[in-house]
């Protein structure tokens, strides 16, 4: 694969806060209708205006500023302090001990771990498990590192019991050689979580065939009522064979702050810290601080924010539904909602382009998460109540204009 080519499978025009590249282009052989007036929507990232950082985030980083270089310099796998401070906080919460000083990293953000911990397991010709549909950049790195990916269908539709994971074709992966696993707990871009039989049957999988799990549980706070989450590391996996990744970028609208962890396996970890020595040094030293205040919020304070993001989840899945011919499962956890929407007279590609031009609508098309996501768009409702209903409606409205 040339260089070229490496890069070129990385596009970014659908990815989050990129909206500019999305060109409208020549579009007016298939506009129909006026323009639909109504306060822009991007669903295709947390508004954090309408849902602001833990309280006390700034004042922390502001310490973090007033330390200096004893905060600005700190080891390139992050301050042992944070550290620390964090292995107690995510052991209690995975329910499996954290290695402090072996067994974690700081990274600059959830994205930073990602590619360090695919980097660290994945290289030329190597097999990797991919669940479809998932989390875009995890095909995407795969690619990029030149592995092979071998899919395993996420039939998300099938059952509100389970997220719906082939585990026929995730142990066919394994048997064709795969030896590592990447997947999203709660799934990006759909929002079911996988039930415990799934977690480990996907434990009990990697064990007998000595592969490597990537377990990016980003959302794995913002769990919605009645909703039972199994860590993948508390399942009898061995901890030599699984990376945790997690970060307060989303649920505790930290994304600014840059700050991801990733945890488990020490030999990974070592990797990870080497690569990222020559990438990025480190998180950025004095945003580092902020991790301080995760798992650390004011009593009742996510409790607050589950119960809000509910009652915008639930609302929007109230318009959709209304409509025949748009399929929507209510998320179990996260902030995103991933319908199907009816057939259309134009591409997907073309639609996703004609909501934002003709209703200041931006979502992400369902291909980013996999091939058999043509129909789907994701949204990320993590926004203004009454201004995601509208724009939803808009949504509703042109895909009834378009419909085939």
């Amino acid at each position: 694969m040339s260089v070229q080519d490496k890069f070129s499978k990385l596009g970014t025009d659908n990815a989050p806060g990129q909206e500019g590249r999305q060109k409208t282009g020549d579009l007016h052989s298939l506009l129909r209708g006026e323009t639909l007036a109504g306060v822009p929507v991007d669903f295709s990232h947390g508004d954090v205006d309408a849902f602001t950082p833990t309280p006390g985030a700034f004042e922390v980083f502001a310490d973090g500023v007033r330390s200096g270089g004893r905060q600005a310099y700190t080891e390139y796998r992050g301050a042992s302090q944070i550290r620390e401070e964090l292995s107690g906080k995510l052991a209690a919460f995975t329910g499996a001990p954290v290695d402090a000083a072996d067994g974690m990293i700081l990274t600059p953000g959830t994205q930073g771990a990602l590619f360090l911990a695919v980097a660290s397991t994945v290289t030329r010709g190597d097999k990797v498990a991919i669940v479809q549909p998932d989390y875009f950049a995890n095909r995407k790195l795969v690619e990029f590192f030149e592995g092979e990916i071998v899919p395993v269908r996420l039939d998300y539709m099938k059952s509100d019991a389970e997220a719906g994971l082939d585990l026929g074709q995730l142990e066919d992966a394994f048997r064709q050689g795969a030896k590592v696993f990447v997947f999203s707990n709660p799934n990006n871009p759909a929002g079911v979580v996988y039930s415990e039989a799934e977690i480990r049957q996907i434990a009990a999988l990697a064990g007998k065939y000595g592969a490597t799990v990537i377990a990016d549980q980003l959302y794995s706070r913002l769990r919605y009522q009645g909703v039972s989450y199994t860590h993948l590391r508390a399942s009898g996996i061995d901890p030599t064979n699984v990376i945790t990744i997690m970060g307060p970028s989303k649920t505790e609208s930290l994304s600014g702050y840059r700050l991801g962890v990733a945890f488990g396996a020490p030999h990974l970890i070592e990797r990870m810290e080497k690569l990222q020595a020559v990438v990025s040094l480190r998180a950025a030293g004095y945003n580092q601080a902020v991790l301080h205040t995760w798992f650390s919020e004011p009593e009742g304070w996510m409790d607050e924010r589950i119960r809000l993001h509910q009652a915008i989840r639930d609302d929007l899945l109230k318009a959709l539904r209304a409509v025949d011919g748009i399929e929507a499962r209510t998320p179990q956890a996260g902030s995103y909602l991933f319908p199907r929407l009816p057939e259309l007279s134009v591409a997907p590609a073309d639609f996703v382009r004609i909501l934002r031009h003709q209703a200041g609508v931006i979502v992400t098309p369902g291909t980013e998460f996999g091939p058999h996501s043509a129909n789907s768009v994701r949204l990320n409702f993590s926004q203004d109540h009454a201004a995601a209903v509208k724009a939803v409606e808009r949504m509703i409205e042109l895909a009834g204009r378009y419909r085939a």
